[in-house]
């Protein structure tokens, strides 16, 4: 049950979260048609037109559409891990659990090091949540300082 919980956060923070376009703001026959229109409404057409003719992919392959890869990709949406915060700490400190597991997994946490994500998680467990107000941001913060100063969990933080 934690699982089918675990996944549907982070289905939901991923569908709700919002982004520049690959291939830029003004990429594709979608946002050409819709030029100028706001609203729910014409960015969901203007989606499935870029989508379903995959114009907005062929203008990223050849500079055409309105389309560019020079720009850097962005993300605005909520942080997936933030977005299971407090199952994720009753997880470390028990030193187990679903949510942790989904957190190696966000990380990229490779099986064989995921005893050890979660051991040096809950032994450090008072520096990631030193209250009850520590934010998502601080949270992550924390938890990516503790897996730098780690042997095994260092390669994981880029």
């Amino acid at each position: 049950m934690k699982k089918i919980i675990a996944g549907l956060a982070l289905l939901t923070a991923s569908s709700s979260a919002m982004a520049v376009a690959p291939g830029g703001e003004n990429c594709g026959w979608g946002n050409m048609l819709f030029k100028g229109q706001s609203g729910l409404g014409a960015h969901v057409i203007a989606s499935i037109t870029n989508g379903t003719s995959f114009n907005n992919t062929f203008g990223m392959t050849f500079g055409t559409n309105g389309c560019s890869t020079s720009g850097t990709l962005t993300y605005g949406g909520a942080s997936m891990v933030s977005s299971i915060m407090g199952e994720f700490s009753e997880d470390v400190a028990r030193g187990e659990g679903d949510a942790m597991d989904t957190v190696a997994v966000v990380y990229g946490i490779e099986k064989q090091d995921r005893d050890t994500f979660a051991k040096v998680m809950h032994e450090n467990f008072a520096a990631i949540f030193p209250s009850e107000d520590v934010t998502a941001a601080e949270m992550m913060a924390s938890m990516e300082a503790i897996m730098k100063s780690d042997a095994t969990l260092t390669k994981y933080i880029a």
